[in-house]
């Protein structure tokens, strides 16, 4: 029985349906996404891929915040995407196209599965308002001078999620910024446009010309596709607070009904041992990863729940590993039965709490088994989980090696074994072996 840790309940849970709804937090599209979004992202595609392989409905939606996300999490400073716009002296609404294109080609490079369902804050404008109203009306909301809040007290289970309750949050705070607030911890629903300045986002409203709070546009897009009550929501750890716990007390003061059943949160990514950031000169956006999939084999062999350390000599030693993975995959003759006894340890291990790090062990295991037969197939059973490629594992060979593959086949039949030997010398030379059998040629990675 596949069992997935809730954040909320604080314990591992599992699934009495079928049918399951999935939420992911999307990206800002300000800047190009970093190996953090890629260490979030491809936890929440070994779920979904998990939750298929145990034969799970899966609707999947994720949302692209395209305006709203403020530098503070206090509902101050600039809009990032506006921010973004100003420092590139480019259209806001080009930024968030340039850069959500951008996340779409890594997201395919890392082989992580396309969400069902892709919806931008900028296009839940009506929507976001409607759910405005509503907490209005039941008193949930106040105007002030910047925009419209959620008050906090109002919904008495405010930090269920975190553990910042309430009373913690207001011992704890300093001097607020924006004293009109009825609370320190109160949040942002809409917010005015500032006076003397432009904004390129912004609608006319109820209550004033301005734009959607960060928290409430994924309430709006979950509620939207997936209904009131979704059955997992996923994101980073750095999202737990406050952007969750405010989707909670929105959503449930809405609806008073239970918002998510499960929440899935994986853990920080570190840059040899540090926290990545631009001053430490550590940031290294996915653009800068040449070999992708080595990378998403490098998070393989970590668990979500574990904060991960990202290193070069760890990714070299992914990319020898998965060279050595494609060649043995690539030496095997066709199966067409799946090794029961293998298949039911890897499921054991995701089924677990997706642990990747033992379900690897497995692949390799079978891999070493001598005695154990009908290993292709097996393996193209587990890659629907692992997600590296061995489907397409003959594509991944360019186009021009197979030329020249061909062309030496071609010298050899007719003995022209010197320029058969040039032509090896050539497709070495690029990164792939060859070996003749008396079936013909097999190649590999070199």
């Amino acid at each position: 029985m596949l069992k997935i840790y809730n954040t909320l309940s604080g314990k591992k849970e599992s699934f009495r349906k079928k049918t399951i709804t999935l939420y992911t937090c999307g990206p800002t599209v300000y800047d190009y996404d970093h190996l953090g979004h890629a260490w979030n992202y491809f936890n929440s595609d070994i779920l979904r891929r998990t939750l298929e392989y145990n034969n799970y409905k899966v609707k999947h939606v994720m949302n692209i915040t395209d305006v709203g996300h403020l530098v503070s999490d206090a509902d101050t400073g600039q809009d990032k995407m506006e921010k973004s716009a100003k420092e590139k002296k480019k259209s806001i609404w080009k930024i968030a196209e340039y850069f959500t294109k951008i996340f779409f080609e890594n997201r395919k490079k890392l082989n992580i599965l396309y969400p069902h369902i892709v919806s931008r804050a900028t296009d839940c404008i009506k929507e976001t308002q409607d759910l405005i109203k509503i907490l209005i009306k039941k008193g949930y909301a106040y105007k002030i001078s910047d925009g419209i809040y959620f008050n906090v007290q109002k919904f008495p289970k405010y930090g269920k999620l975190s553990g910042n309750t309430l009373e913690k949050l207001k011992a704890g705070a300093r001097i607020d910024i924006n004293l009109e607030k009825k609370h320190p911890a109160d949040f942002a629903l809409w917010k005015f446009s500032p006076k003397n300045e432009k904004r390129q986002m912004e609608w006319d409203s109820p209550w004033g010309k301005g734009f959607p709070g960060w928290h409430m546009e994924c309430s709006t897009i979950a509620m939207k596709y997936l209904g009131k009550t979704i059955d997992i929501h996923t994101g980073g750890e750095d999202n737990i607070f406050p952007h969750h716990e405010s989707e909670i007390a929105q959503s449930e003061a809405i609806n008073k009904k239970r918002f998510v059943r499960i929440w899935f949160h994986t853990r920080h990514l570190k840059i040899e041992g540090q926290k990545m950031s631009k001053s430490l000169k550590n940031f290294i956006t996915l653009r800068e990863i040449k070999n992708p999939l080595a990378l998403r084999y490098l998070f393989l062999t970590a668990h979500y729940r574990t904060p991960f350390n990202y290193t070069e000599k760890g990714l070299k030693a992914a990319e020898s590993a998965l060279k050595s993975l494609y060649n043995f995959f690539l030496s095997l003759e066709d199966s067409k039965r799946i090794n029961k006894k293998y298949q039911k340890q890897f499921q054991t291990a995701i089924n677990d709490d997706l642990n990747m790090p033992k379900a690897m062990s497995i692949v390799w295991k079978l891999i070493k088994d001598q005695k154990a037969k009908d290993k292709k197939q097996t393996l193209l059973n587990f890659d629907k989980v692992l997600g590296l490629g061995l489907k397409e594992l003959k594509i991944i060979i360019p186009e021009k090696i197979r030329k020249l593959i061909k062309e030496r086949e071609t010298q050899r039949k007719e003995k022209n074994w010197e320029k058969a030997d040039k032509l090896r010398n050539q497709i070495e030379k690029q990164g792939f072996l060859i070996k003749d059998t008396e079936k013909g040629t097999n190649i590999s990675f070199a």
